[in-house]
């Protein structure tokens, strides 16, 4: 995501109104995100789609990797050869239980 630029990339709520149209068609250009103010403060964030479609695929995959510490930190692994070794019988007549 690219830096909020303050000078730019901040719009107070009436002037979105007026300008919405050219306003998500400039963030579509370049800018990451839009934030929209409300009697001078923060009300709400505008951004394209694809950004937040990013932003939710990177929320998961960091979710999944601090999960996969969490168990490694307990003790839930198995052990390399274990795996390697079921992985090889995949397709096979002789395909085994995944070791636990």
């Amino acid at each position: 995501m690219k830096p909020l630029r303050v000078a730019e990339d901040i719009i107070p709520l009436g002037e979105f109104k007026t300008r919405a149209s050219s306003v998500i068609r400039d963030l579509k250009r370049g800018s990451s995100a839009l934030v929209i103010t409300q009697n001078g403060r923060p009300a709400a964030v505008l951004m394209a789609p694809e950004e937040y479609d990013r932003l939710q695929d990177e929320r998961r995959h960091l979710e999944a990797v601090a999960l996969g510490l969490s168990d490694a930190v307990a003790g839930r692994t198995v052990d390399h050869k274990k795996v390697a070794d079921w992985l090889g019988t995949w397709g096979t007549e002789h395909e085994t239980e995944p070791p636990v």
